[in-house]
């Protein structure tokens, strides 16, 4: 499966680009009105955090500090900016979601972050969209998106675009693709079919699996088969290395499928664990990253404020704070509504620029990453506004 892939200071000027959220743009801009709560801008700004916790599972109890710690990091960063925390757990369920978001919105929030999981943010949003309020979740489902309902994880749809605009770049366009057969590796050979069409390169067809080893090893003549029939350039991977890569990449070469003669395209990050950096069939193979220098300062600056690591998800809860003190201090008493919201030029987070789109999705900047002698190599950098490369 894929992952899902949530005391106020200004800080030192070394850390303001990389940590603070801030408009890519002059910070005067003026936001347009209409639609959603209108803020009191000399008060503090009452945000409700969403998070699975008071759960009988450790890791979503864990998740939830890592998301409470990462907003509270992101507010004690913030320059000119008061935000009223409020935290509410859901137990990581769908109905007690729905019950805090209401909770939440009576109690005054103009704004909620989170939840995490699709079905738990899809029933806080329908919760209090009569109420005009609008939910920054912690999901990467696009099916939830919309309404008064942004996801601010990163899509497939996302990925797969900077990963084939990078290829139709480098003269590899004409793709073909291997994918698992559950629904979360079909979603991402469509999206990957979407981003084809969108970025004038050429699909070259699709060869399907099981997610087993015995699914893959049955699969592996009709993959060979294609990309010599088709004449791919590219092979663009769905699995992860938790599932069914470890076997593509070790099998596929044997099959005649080298990745010295196709070009190997994940869908998923190869680097974790670290140890798949070994394989000999994902050498050379690219895959799409979050601006690696970023998210290694966010990661320090979290150590030293907690005393451990982030969760591999928790910058979503800072870009979601950050945003919402950006907005604000843009000083339009609607700046939390869906137009002020969806500003095009975006903003700065955590690990690198994103907006979100008037459609609930939203785009981030990445950057593109390769596998050399077992070590992650960035050969394409991520872009530092929009409308420049990826865009």
């Amino acid at each position: 499966m894929f992952a899902v892939l949530g005391a106020y200071r200004k800080v030192s000027v070394g850390f303001v680009w990389v940590l603070s959220l801030v408009f890519l743009a002059a910070c005067n801009l003026a936001l347009p009105g209409g639609g959603g709560p209108t803020v009191n801008l000399s008060r503090p700004i009452p945000v409700a955090l969403l998070v699975p916790g008071n759960s009988e599972s450790a890791t979503d109890n864990s998740l939830a500090q890592s998301l409470e710690n990462a907003a509270r990091l992101a507010m004690a960063e913030l320059d000119g900016v008061t935000i009223d925390l409020r935290v509410y757990n859901t137990s990581g369920n769908a109905d007690i979601a729905a019950q805090m978001a209401l909770k939440a919105v009576s109690e005054g929030a103009k704004i909620i972050l989170g939840p995490v999981y699709a079905n738990n943010a899809n029933a806080a949003g329908v919760a209090v969209a009569s109420r005009g309020v609008n939910v920054l979740a912690f999901s990467n489902n696009p099916d939830i998106a919309g309404g008064n309902v942004f996801v601010l994880g990163n899509t497939f749809d996302n990925i797969a675009n900077r990963l084939v605009q990078y290829a139709v770049s480098q003269g590899k366009a004409q793709i073909l693709i291997a994918h698992g057969t559950d629904t979360s590796e079909t979603a991402g050979a469509a999206a990957i079919q979407r981003a084809i069409a969108a970025n004038g390169a050429t699909f070259a067809g699709s060869s399907s699996f099981e997610l087993s080893q015995r699914g893959v090893i049955n699969a592996l003549p009709e993959i060979s088969e294609a990309v010599r029939d088709t004449r791919a350039q590219s092979l663009f991977v769905t699995s992860g290395t938790s599932g069914a890569l470890p076997f593509l990449a070790g099998l596929l070469p044997e099959n005649g499928v080298k990745p010295d003669e196709i070009q190997f395209i994940g869908l998923q990050r190869w680097d974790i664990p670290a140890t798949a950096l070994a394989l000999p069939g994902l050498q050379g193979g690219w895959f799409a990253v979050a601006d690696p220098a970023l998210s290694e300062q966010y990661s320090a600056r979290y150590e030293a404020a907690y005393g451990t690591q982030p969760h591999p998800i928790s910058g979503l809860a800072y870009d979601g704070i950050a945003a919402i003190g950006a907005l604000v201090k843009s000083g339009n008493p609607e700046a939390l509504s869906a137009v002020g919201l969806t500003q095009a030029i975006g903003f700065a987070g955590v690990n690198g620029i994103f907006r979100l789109l008037p459609n609930g999705i939203s785009e981030r900047g990445l950057a593109i990453a390769q596998i050399q002698e077992s070590k992650v190599v960035i050969i394409d950098p991520a872009p530092r506004s929009f409308g420049g490369a990826g865009f």
